[in-house]
């Protein structure tokens, strides 16, 4: 049979047109509209970053980096893309290179330099605590019921939002059982801590203080059971503590305190001192006050007042105090101290070898608006206030 014929009668039997050329949708790119697409890369992000990308970036920089440097070298590119160019990125003038020291001091890949780096001394190799804090993520496993926990981490995200739970600074000794954490932007609950291991010294003197295993939840639906000590060295390096609920804490400390009767025994004061500084920067500040507690009598806790850095380096008049019964009050004094933070004195004292300390029991308030914040503690309202440090007086909450 002829071939002609036989290439004819193919493609004249195909019902379902399989041999039929269907023209693209997408025309294709020139080479001109290729480099100009990859520059508009290098535009882009310029305009996010406001730089020109840079060497030793991310793999996405370094290739945007390498390409602008290709670009500038290529006259024939950088006359196609001059009216592309919408941040002055190909005005570029080259080094010159005349010397040996020239061509050393145009290495951006550092191929020719020494960095110090010895032989046996490893780059680009994870540190010994990066690996600890990678292990930290390595040993989660699934938890399995994690709908159990899920309802808190709602709530304590919520709680965050409204300013009734904060981040803090983590301190060593402060891992509790019950309590929530950050490491690294992810929330996790301490649900146990089982101590198996107590402080003792070994032969040679050294203190082994004491640990165990726990178990924590992760927000991401994970948990793990890293020991104690461990866990307080990550947060410590990285991490907060989230304080417990303000509602919660002022209606724990309010039960307590009107269980007050006359079997009970005093438990300590909080008073409220007014400083006799010379100082024109204290003395200026008419509503200054100092809010604190003490175990002992008021006039024996400031005897010394005029050389301790919590009392200024002045001495003190006692304004007023509070005797208080069945209670710790040092948890009046911190729900006394939360409620005026943003009125905080912010000052600087040295003592008299030198050493910089930062008081923070002095606020500035009106006299009667402190009383006013202790009775609402007290009758249980305070979380329906707030203080208004620019007004200087308690407002209630919208």
């Amino acid at each position: 049979m002829d071939r002609d014929k036989l290439l004819k009668e193919i493609f004249e039997n195909d019902p379902l047109d399989l041999l039929k050329i269907k023209p693209s949708n997408y025309p294709v790119r020139n080479e001109d509209e290729r480099l100009v697409a990859s520059f508009q890369d290098i535009n882009n992000f310029y305009e996010q970053k406001k730089r020109e990308p840079q060497l030793g970036g991310d793999i996405q920089e370094h290739m945007l980096y390498s390409r602008l440097k290709s670009i500038r070298e290529n006259p024939e590119k950088l006359e196609t893309l001059k009216s592309h160019d919408s941040f002055d990125l190909l005005n570029y003038t080259p080094k010159e290179i005349n010397s040996i020291e020239d061509v050393f001091n145009d290495d951006a890949l550092g191929i020719l330099g020494d960095d110090g780096t010895g032989l046996f001394e490893l780059k680009h190799v994870t540190k010994f605590k990066d690996r600890e804090s990678a292990d930290f993520v390595a040993r989660r496993k699934k938890c399995n019921n994690f709908n159990d926990y899920k309802d808190l981490f709602v709530s304590v995200q919520k709680e965050l939002k409204e300013g009734k739970r904060k981040l803090v600074d983590f301190k060593f000794g402060n891992i509790q059982q019950g309590s929530f954490y950050v490491h690294n932007g992810i929330i996790f609950y301490v649900e146990k801590i089982n101590i198996t291991q107590f402080d003792h010294y070994k032969p040679d003197g050294k203190r082994v203080r004491e640990d165990g295993r726990t178990r924590l939840i992760f927000e991401n639906g994970t948990e793990s059971e890293m020991l104690r000590n461990s866990i307080q060295k990550r947060l410590y390096e990285n991490g907060k503590m989230i304080s417990e609920n303000s509602d919660k804490v002022n209606t724990e400390f309010v039960e307590r305190f009107n269980n007050v009767n006359n079997e009970d025994e005093a438990a300590g004061f909080i008073y409220i001192l007014r400083s006799k500084s010379d100082k024109p920067e204290i003395k200026e500040l008419i509503n200054l006050f100092k809010i604190g507690f003490s175990k002992t009598s008021v006039e024996e806790r400031i005897k010394n007042a005029s050389i301790e850095p919590t009392y200024l380096m002045a001495d003190v008049k006692i304004v007023m105090a509070y005797q208080c019964y069945n209670m710790n009050p040092q948890k009046l004094e911190k729900l006394v101290h939360g409620f005026f933070g943003s009125a905080c004195l912010n000052i600087d004292v040295f003592d008299k070898n030198g050493n910089r300390h930062t008081p923070r029991e002095w606020f500035i308030a009106p006299l009667h608006v402190i009383e006013q914040a202790i009775h609402f503690i007290i009758a249980g309202t305070i979380i329906n206030y707030k203080y208004d440090f620019e007004r200087e007086e308690i407002i209630e909450k919208s």
